[in-house]
């Protein structure tokens, strides 16, 4: 015998029907109960229902047992959770699993198929809770699920999820019949998911904390009706009037309107400015102490150099001003220097202005290596403003000038020089860029926060016409005290709950380090201390093992001592054999060897990487090898050769399959991945040589 999941769902809805019911007819309300009674009623519930379930079936084995003591957790923290509720409300229960066939015949459950007849839906209510006022029934719906569905807004709004429709539709006309006098109106529905959550504890936090934290896990997911009167009914008004108030407006941005109201068209985005000078504060400072502004971005122009942007937090700034540049954490000495000009946004551009007073938010010119987290003061007065530090590199990549077969065919600007220039202006735009040269003219040495950060840079050269090639990405190790460190990274990731193993074994091999792991709703939210070349090429393997579902970000963490290798990669490349066009008889036979990145009529080079190969080896391809022709026919040799959709790689994916002898060749129109040694023969060798 086995508990299975099904057995579950209906154990949950028995025993929480009997729990009611027993409540019911004890002529209590259910906000009257002691937490201690709810368990010692649920407790009992539990029993007498499995009893009747399973006969001897439950209590068979240890794991039976198990489950059974931990169905009567859940259910008796659902019964407080469900207490605290109904507690926050005027709302009570006045219906338990019921039935539309018990109701007599209801109009809102028999629907007209026309000339094919009708159609009565059947089904069972899991909670009615009414409100009653002297002119109105407010009815809500409650529907208890045990798995992982949760209530989602796109699929009811597209009519895919229409549940709790029906059954509230349902409920209205049964309300209605017993309260003839009265409006009939819904309040809301929901569905609560029974479940038994881990919860973080927090320093400090005591048992209130928790079970506050508690409640909020296991809040219902529904919808609400928005009428005051229901939200108080519905709502625990211990929130304040500015929360509960707060404006909601209706915006289109293609259309460039804006409306108070869902039901009515606005005419233009003047309801919106009104709101935000009715609700926004304006800025606060003293506009007659010395001047203070801090520096939050940085900009650079061809004809002024570069440019900070910043906000004035004290004072008045003004043209051909005398000022002390200097930042919080001290890492360079204060200097003396002079705003040469001010300029502010003016409609869709930016105007030239003489001054700006406390508030304004600026762009400002002539001060030399200015930076973000500079702090701008009065020259009697340097006060600089706290920023958090910007961290530095921790990623390294080569970029180089195209040498390819290829080279030059679709870029604008293709040689070292023009290269050169623009990573070097780059560094004065993004203050995290590292640029320096190396022992080759035509190769740059480019460090960056990560490898999204250089990624993002690599796109924009392209887009602007740039040719190039990128080398695998690479760490910055630091020498710490005589210990070899390599820099670590924070990694939260939020997946769903049946995809949390396959994440953690990968995290395992990639050496990372689990620091939390709690629910969030019917997903599991993950953070782990990983070494940061850990997620090199990851990222692909992640969107597989989540069905696309998953979501992982990072930030920068500490340096560590060095924790050992780390698989890179577990596939081979299949590399083209010859220099031509693909064509379908080459792919046909090349795709037998693994999975390829390109299709027919694909022009390749020798050594260029076609696709991927299953095993750890290398693999040379001929993906242009034509048939040949012949007098002689055979039976299905003239058959129509079908080929498997190939693989496109993006820049990041292209980026996280590069091998440490690949190198990516990146142009405007086209992003391939090459052997650093093209010619195959000369390629083996020097593999051969290294062995």
């Amino acid at each position: 015998y086995g508990v299975k999941p099904a057995d579950l769902g209906i154990l949950f809805h028995r025993s929480l029907e009997l729990f009611s019911r027993r409540i019911a007819v004890s002529d209590r309300d259910w906000t009257e109960l002691t937490e201690q009674e709810e368990t010692i009623l649920m407790e009992q519930c539990v029993d007498e229902v499995s009893e009747k379930y399973g006969a001897d079936a439950l209590h068979s084995d240890a794991r039976s047992a198990y489950t059974i003591n931990r169905l009567k957790r859940i259910l008796c923290r659902s019964a407080w959770v469900l207490h605290e509720q109904l507690a926050a409300g005027s709302f009570r229960p006045s219906g338990f699993e019921v039935s539309f066939a018990d109701a007599g015949n209801l109009e809102t459950v028999n629907v007209s198929l026309g000339e094919h007849g009708r159609m009565h839906l059947q089904g069972r209510i899991d909670r009615i809770d009414t409100a009653q006022t002297e002119d109105a029934v407010y009815v809500k719906i409650v529907d208890y699920k045990s798995g992982m569905a949760v209530f989602d807004p796109v699929s009811f709004y597209y009519g895919l999820q229409l549940q709790l429709v029906v059954y509230l539709n349902a409920a209205l006309e049964m309300e209605q019949r017993l309260h003839p006098e009265r409006a009939v109106v819904p309040a809301g529905i929901f569905y609560y998911r029974m479940q038994d959550p881990v919860l973080e504890k927090e320093a400090g936090a005591d048992e209130t904390a928790m079970r506050e934290k508690l409640l909020k896990k296991l809040r219902p997911d529904g919808i609400i009706n928005e009428d005051d009167e229901v939200l108080e009914l519905l709502l625990d008004l211990d929130a304040s009037d500015e929360q509960l108030e707060s404006p909601i407006l209706f915006c289109s941005g293609r259309a460039g309107t804006c409306s108070l109201s869902q039901y009515e068209a606005g005419t233009d985005l003047k309801p919106l400015f009104d709101t935000i000078l009715d609700y926004i504060p304006a800025p606060e400072g003293d506009e007659n102490g010395p001047m203070q502004m801090l520096i939050s971005s940085i900009d650079y122009n061809d004809y002024v150099g570069r440019t900070g942007i910043g906000r004035v937090e004290r004072g008045v700034i003004k043209v051909n001003q005398p000022v002390i540049v200097g930042d919080y954490h001290e890492t360079k000495k204060p200097y003396n220097s002079k705003i040469v000009t001010i300029s502010q946004i003016e409609g869709l551009g930016k105007a030239n202005v003489d001054e700006a007073k406390v508030g304004d938010i600026v762009w400002i010119s002539g001060i030399e290596n200015i930076t973000i987290g500079d702090t701008l003061c009065a020259a009697d007065n340097y006060e600089p403003l706290p920023f958090v530090k910007i961290s530095e590199p921790t990623v390294e990549m080569t970029f180089s000038v195209n040498d390819s077969p290829f080279a030059g065919r679709e870029g604008k600007f293709v040689t070292s020089r023009q290269l050169r220039e623009r990573l070097f202006k780059e560094v004065l735009r993004d203050v995290s860029l590292r640029v320096s040269e190396t022992e080759s003219t035509d190769a740059f040495r480019v460090c960056g926060r990560g490898e999204m950060h250089l990624s993002i840079l690599i796109e924009n050269m392209r887009r602007e016409g740039y040719e190039l090639g990128v080398s695998t990405p690479k760490v910055l190790m630091k020498e710490i005290d005589g210990v070899l460190c390599e820099p670590m990274e924070r990694l939260v990731i939020d997946v769903p709950e049946d995809c949390t193993g396959p994440v953690m074994e990968k995290m395992g091999t990639r050496k990372g380090e689990l620091q939390s792991m709690h629910p969030q709703g019917s997903r599991m939210r993950l953070e782990f201390i990983i070494p940061a070349r850990g997620l090199f090429g990851y990222k692909s393997e992640f969107l597989t093992d989540t069905r696309g579902e998953g979501v992982m970000s990072s930030i920068f963490e500490n340096y560590q001592p060095y924790k050992g290798d780390i698989p890179r990669r577990n596939t081979g490349s299949l590399i083209s054999f010859e220099t031509g066009e693909a064509v379908t008889y080459g792919l046909y036979n090349a795709q037998e060897r693994g999975s390829l990145f390109i299709g027919a009529g694909t022009p390749v080079y020798e050594g260029m990487v076609v696709g991927a190969s299953p095993k750890v080896e290398d693999l040379v391809v001929n993906v242009c090898k034509k048939k040949h022709l012949t007098n002689t026919r055979a039976s299905g040799s003239d058959d129509a050769l079908r080929l498997v959709p190939p693989r496109r790689l993006s820049l990041e994916d292209s980026l996280e399959f590069i091998a440490d002898d690949e190198l990516l060749e990146v142009t405007p129109k086209s992003i391939r991945i090459r052997k650093r040694i093209l010619d195959n023969a000369l390629r083996a060798k020097t593999k051969a040589k290294e062995k």
